[in-house]
């Protein structure tokens, strides 16, 4: 009984039936041309076999010249497993195999129709529209029932059987087919290989270019499943991982026109930096782009990647070497059958009459003529029938020998199995296995496991195809002598050794395919639209660091890019130190102002009831001293590492030593102008001018400072800052944080505001004071010091407050700050207390009381000079609460008593 599935793809198997009973009822003596083109071996089991004996036909013919390689090699390898496994007593033991082997021409529509050999006995005929000229029923020879197939080799051939064996449901095993459509086991569910399918074999090649470091590809694919799906599974796979560009993805027609291969070669100049070019392309195509690239003497500028096509074959290359220099290339890790040559050497016209092909071969072979019926001719010899294979003509073994064996083996393996499940260890054919289920059987081809021809497991998995295993070849050029090289392997992942690679000329380092160069250290990719592999670089520049391969991000205010800008680094803390020029200065004048003053101090200590120091104002020098000591000591703190105690000290001394200094000399100028215009009017001595006055007065002015610098504590504590905008220049490298205190310029100016307005109506006093005769004591000398001091801070505020965007800002401000404070200090102590110091120490005999007219004296000396000597009769003698003393004339006769005006003996 004819099985009947349902119907699946464009024929019903209605339509197949009756298509294949006319074709019958057109030969009526099919006996003698029906095995014409196609081999029979009786067996118990027949096996189909397809394989390209011919190539495609020119011209409408269906078949062209014999391939003997994957024509003839491949078919006698299957004849070869057939009786191997025949004579073997452990795998299939009393069954015999046959076969049906076919030749498909090359062409897809050819195999096609060749197939239908294959199901013709599954195929129910019916007689009722077929009548023999006598009118008797027609007899029908039964077909050979095929239980598996052996191929096809190309994908294209494979598909289109592959849609004709399901429906009859006849596993089919590929020995050639990688294309990787044909993993789908939902459409071609019968359909198993022992090669690995082109996905492998792409991702193989993606591998091989990844590990080039080359990112801007170009694709070439032969029209058809095999080029077609290879390039377009190379593309998803590069998609999916982020692998490299596809600068164009060109197809090469079925039939391409002349000048084709010229107009793609230009095309793919058009992208010259994409210069690795993907092949997915047939051996024929592969020779003429080739040729192609020679022509337009593009020599060494292409870097060809072949898929297994060109693998390690002679015939693309061939004459074209220079061209094909540095191709690299990948092919099925594949292994030559040492049986196998020494059976086809053995094959003669004599021992190999099963091959109906055989004869044509042995014309091609050894270029001769076989009688008048030759297939060659005008040949210029005729053959013998004494030649030998690999004696009188060339041979090696083709590469898909192995594999070819390896499918019929796997079939005979799955049959061998089944046998043993269904015949239960019976000698030859049970029942059972009379008529074998297709399904049944494709369990047991997919559940095969077994050392191969090349010693390798065969195995399928459950989309019924091979691992991937390939060797990756070089085509190399050493001393004039061109051949295949082994540089690695792929199973699963590459192993490749670039060492071993060689490019054109000799050149051992890798060319490139690249759309644009790496960009550099510290520099982002700026993507060209719509192709990611081709970019500009921008620098990462100013304080921003190369985050990722396309973003520049700023680095944190504290830090700056390191030196290639891959990252950040804090950017370096300095602060004043004690050794710096800038330091060394105000520290030598601070201390030699210190020295001075001390010296002052101990000498008025010393020497404080003398005349001179009396009539400078003992307390109120002390104070003034204490200021000036105070704007010396200052120095140290300024030039001290910030901290909270360093930078507490700072905002109480910055101005308290001015304040001290200042609001000494105010109460002097203040009191001097005021007995000086009291004076003039009346001898009546003005208030608040006793040295107990003149300290409350200080001190009061003083508080007003300490309290400011209280609430200044209170509302901003102190401590201290690293200021990294200072010194944060517009070159990243020379950017440093600077360590200080928290003191803004606002806080600096209101911190130094009040001592130097106390400073400027000192110098307004000591104007107004500056007719007070030359006897009048300090006068004159408070003068000098504030006019000189108002100088030097007038100097002191653009210098300070126009450097602030300089680089050296920290060292000008603080340099000029504390040598402003020691020059104000040393003014005043040069002019108000070292002639005094000089008199006391080295003229001792004028340190003395002396006579001096009253001031009223001085004032109106010419006109009042009774008035004067009346009122100063009239005042109370008294050191603290008059300014009338008497005194006795050393040099006269004191005969009369003399009253004059004296303030000698007042601090003024």
């Amino acid at each position: 009984m004819a099985r009947s599935p349902a119907p699946c793809g464009p024929l019903s198997l209605l339509t197949l039936a009756r298509l294949w009973m006319l074709l019958s009822a057109q030969k009526p003596e099919p006996q003698a041309p029906e095995y014409a083109h196609s081999i029979r071996l009786d067996g118990d089991i027949i096996l189909g076999g397809l394989f390209p004996v011919h190539a495609r036909g020119d011209h409408g013919a269906a078949c062209g010249e014999l391939k003997k390689e994957k024509g003839i090699h491949r078919l006698e390898a299957m004849l070869f497993a057939i009786d191997l496994i025949n004579k073997d007593p452990e795998l299939l033991p009393n069954v015999t195999l046959g076969a049906r082997v076919l030749d498909t021409c090359s062409r897809d529509t050819y195999a096609l129709e060749q197939s239908l050999t294959f199901v013709q006995a599954l195929i129910e005929r019916d007689p009722s529209d077929v009548r023999c000229a006598s009118g008797d029923p027609p007899v029908f020879a039964r077909p050979d029932k095929v239980v598996g197939v052996i191929g096809a080799a190309a994908s294209s051939v494979s598909i289109m059987v592959a849609n004709i064996l399901r429906l009859f449901e006849i596993p089919q095993i590929s020995y050639a087919s990688t294309a990787p459509e044909l993993s789908d086991n939902t459409r071609y569910d019968f359909f198993s290989r022992v090669v690995p399918p082109d996905s492998y074999q792409a991702q193989a090649m993606l591998d091989i270019v990844m590990a080039m470091g080359w990112n801007y590809v170009s694709t070439l694919a032969s029209e058809g499943s095999y080029g077609e799906s290879g390039v377009e599974s190379f593309i998803q796979i590069s998609r999916e991982s982020g692998g490299p560009c596809i600068a164009q993805s060109l197809k090469i027609p079925r039939e391409p026109k002349p000048g084709e291969f010229d107009k793609i070669l230009l095309r793919l100049m058009e992208t010259s930096n994409a210069r690795a070019v993907i092949m997915f392309a047939n051996e024929d195509d592969i020779r003429r782009i080739l040729d192609a690239a020679k022509r337009h003497n593009q020599t060494g500028h292409f870097l060809w990647v072949g898929s297994d096509s060109w693998g390690s074959k002679i015939s693309p290359v061939i004459q074209q070497e220079s061209v094909a220099e540095g191709a690299v290339t990948i092919l099925p890790k594949r292994a030559s059958v040492p049986a196998f040559d020494r059976y086809f050497r053995s094959r003669s016209l004599s021992n190999n009459r099963r091959n109906v092909w055989f004869a044509e071969f042995w014309e091609e072979n050894f270029v001769c003529k076989l009688g008048m019926h030759g297939k060659r001719p005008g040949s210029p010899k005729k053959c013998t029938g004494l030649e030998k294979v690999g004696r009188d003509s060339s041979y090696e073994q083709e590469g898909k020998v192995q594999f070819v064996m390896d499918a019929v083996y796997a079939m005979a393996h799955a049959l061998h199995r089944m046998h043993q499940d269904l015949c239960l260890g019976i000698p030859g054919l049970c029942s059972r296995m009379s008529s074998i289920d297709g399904k049944e059987l494709l369990s047991y081809v997919r559940a095969v496991n077994f050392n191969g021809s090349a010693k390798t497991p065969v195995v399928f998995n459950e989309n019924g195809d091979a691992p991937g295993r390939y060797d990756i070849y070089q085509y190399q050029i050493t001393n004039k002598t061109a051949e295949y090289r082994i540089i690695g392997q792929w199973t699963d992942q590459l192993h490749l050794n670039l060492d071993a690679m060689q490019w054109a000329n000799g050149d051992t380092s890798v060319p490139s395919s690249v759309c644009s160069l790496p960009c550099q250290m510290g520099e982002r990719k700026k993507t060209v639209k719509g192709v990611p592999c081709c970019w500009h670089c921008e620098p990462c520049e100013g304080y921003y660091f190369q985050a990722s391969e396309f973003t520049c991000e700023l680095c944190p205010y504290d830090q700056r890019p390191n030196l290639n800008r891959t990252g950040c680094q804090p950017i370096p803390i300095i602060k004043l130190e004690w050794h710096s020029p800038w330091a060394l200065v105000p520290i030598f004048v601070s201390i030699l102002g210190i020295l001075a003053t001390t010296f002052v101090m101990v000498t008025f200590v010393r020497y404080n009831d003398t005349p001179i120091v009396r009539a400078s104002g003992r307390e109120m020098s002390y104070v003034l001293l204490t200021g000036i000591f105070l704007c010396y000591v200052i120095t140290f703190p300024m030039i001290a590492t910030p901290g909270l105690a360093t930078c507490s000290f700072r905002r109480i001394f910055l101005g308290l030593g001015m304040c001290f200094s200042y609001s000494a000399l105010l109460t002097k100028t203040n009191r001097i102008h005021r007995i000086f215009e009291q004076g003039k009017r009346s001898v009546t001595a003005p208030r608040f001018i006793s040295p107990a006055s003149q300290l409350a007065i200080t001190f009061s002015l003083i508080s007003v400072q300490l309290l400011g610098v209280v609430l200044w504590f209170a509302m901003d504590p102190p401590h201290a800052v690293v200021d990294y905008g200072e010194q944060r220049t517009q070159d990243p490298g020379n950017a440093r944080g600077v360590l200080k205190c928290d003191i803004s310029d606002l806080s600096l100016i209101c911190s130094l505001g009040y001592s130097i307005l106390l400073m400027v109506t000192c110098t307004v006093y000591a104007i107004k004071t500056r007719g007070v005769p030359e006897t009048f004591n300090e006068a004159k000398p408070i003068g000098f010091t504030m006019y000189t001091t108002c100088i030097i801070w007038l100097a002191f505020i653009p210098i300070f407050f126009g450097t602030a965007q300089s680089a050296e800002r920290m060292y000008i401000q603080t340099t000029t700050l504390t040598m402003s404070l020691s020059l104000s200090a040393s003014v005043a102590l040069g002019m108000l207390y070292m002639p005094k110091v000089y008199i006391i120490i080295f003229h001792p005999e004028q340190n003395v009381p002396k006579h001096k007219r009253s001031f009223k004296a001085i004032v109106t000396a010419a006109t009042m000079t009774s008035k004067l000597s009346q009122l100063a009769s009239e005042r109370p003698n008294g050191e603290v609460k008059t300014e009338l003393c008497e005194t006795k004339d050393t040099n006269a006769t004191l005969s009369t008593k003399t009253t004059y005006v004296s303030y000698a003996n007042h601090a003024i």
